[in-house]
């Protein structure tokens, strides 16, 4: 089945077009861009992203880290993608259920999942979750690489895993059916949530630590605990897939087929952690690539293994055929239709509807193809 048929999901990724900033960087005009997480979703990115067969992204908004206040940037991110899906109905659709993503796929438009890389924004409040929830965030991941009022994030010397603060805000997730994401959390912290969160948990952007040994992949035990708990893996197109050295698409696969193996094929998907649009001029890439993991080093936010000499994208699965050309060369290694399927978006739909399965009305699965229910 071609990939344009195939409905996918990346669990974890970017719209924007980043040769918007490269055109500015090289004309010096860098500092007078527009700030703002859509300011540079230009047509092409739209047309890249449908060009894709992209059905559902679930992208970062909000805080993630710096200076600036949590819970005013996360407001003035979700006004902003509220304004913008508003201003782009032929091409968007803000997802509020798994129907949502039925409708946006049915339609050739891509469903815009709302999603965190941190809590912060939640201040001491753990009723904050239903506010958000009220605003369309259907994702929360707990940390970043950091440590907060929730939980330790994978770079904590002392993993102190989940705090008491941060159980509220498990039992708060879990009630307001909003998905909760281990990317990024310290092995206590995945173990601990595991253990008390009584809906599916996902960690969507990751790679399996047995393969490369860095902090921001995912160690088999946690997997396997991820896998026993109906939750899903999505596999990252990040430096993370190799200890050292650029990663290709046959690292992608490596990780892909590990994952596979320790969790079974219904709990492993895509969530590249990256964007859609082809770089135009990568040597200016790499250059401000450099200067960006040097602002991240110093402000500690980096994660081990970030290397200004690697790319933040797969060289060879890269612009709008990656997903296509993932799943041909994943056919010619011998995975099955089925299987393919999974790892492209249909493990991530079943992971949306069990957690979500109060929203309107439940998604067929049968236009995607037969022998597969929630």
């Amino acid at each position: 089945m071609p990939a344009s048929r195939r409905l996918i999901i990346n669990a974890q990724g970017i719209l924007s077009n980043p040769n918007i900033a490269l055109a500015a960087a090289k004309a010096g005009t860098l500092a007078q861009l527009a700030h703002g997480p859509t300011t540079r979703i230009d047509q092409r990115a739209l047309a890249d992203a449908r060009r894709s067969g992209l059905g559902a992204i679930n992208v970062t908004l909000g805080y993630v880290a710096g200076p600036s206040d949590a819970r005013t940037q996360t407001l003035s991110d979700l006004r902003d993608w509220d304004a913008f899906i508003s201003n782009h109905p032929a091409h968007l659709i803000k997802v509020l259920s798994a129907q949502d993503i039925e409708t946006a796929s049915s339609n050739e438009r891509i469903g815009i999942i709302y999603g965190f890389q941190n809590t912060a924004m939640l201040g001491d409040d753990a009723s904050n979750v239903a506010n958000f929830a009220r605003m369309g965030v259907r994702v929360m991941q707990l940390t970043y690489n950091g440590r907060n009022q929730v939980a330790d994030g994978c770079m904590v010397a002392e993993d102190g895993g989940l705090r008491a603060f941060g159980s509220e805000v498990i039992a708060q997730m879990n009630a307001q059916r909003v998905l909760i994401d281990l990317s990024h959390s310290s092995d206590r912290t995945c173990a601990d949530v595991l253990h008390q969160s009584n809906a599916n948990v996902a960690i969507t952007h990751t790679g399996c630590r047995a393969l490369s040994n860095t902090p921001r992949n995912t160690s088999d035990a946690t997997l396997r605990l991820l896998a026993q708990s109906g939750g899903v893996a999505g596999i990252y197109c990040m430096p993370f897939l190799r200890e050292r050295g650029q990663p290709r698409v046959q690292d992608l696969t490596r990780h892909l087929e590990h994952a596979i193996n320790v969790c079974g094929e219904d709990h492993v998907g895509l969530g590249t952690d990256g964007g859609i649009c082809a770089i135009d001029d990568l040597p200016t890439y790499l250059h401000y690539l450099a200067e960006a993991a040097a602002e991240r080093k110093q402000s500690g936010v980096g994660a081990a293994g970030e290397n200004d000499a690697v790319t933040l994208f797969l060289p060879d699965l890269c612009g709008p055929t990656q997903f296509s050309n993932l799943a041909d060369l994943l056919q010619a290694r011998g995975h099955a239709s089925s299987r393919i399927d999974k790892i492209l978006g249909k493990n991530s739909l079943r992971l949306t509807l069990a957690v979500a399965r109060r929203l309107r009305a439940r998604l067929s699965l049968a236009r995607f193809g037969e022998g597969y229910s929630p």
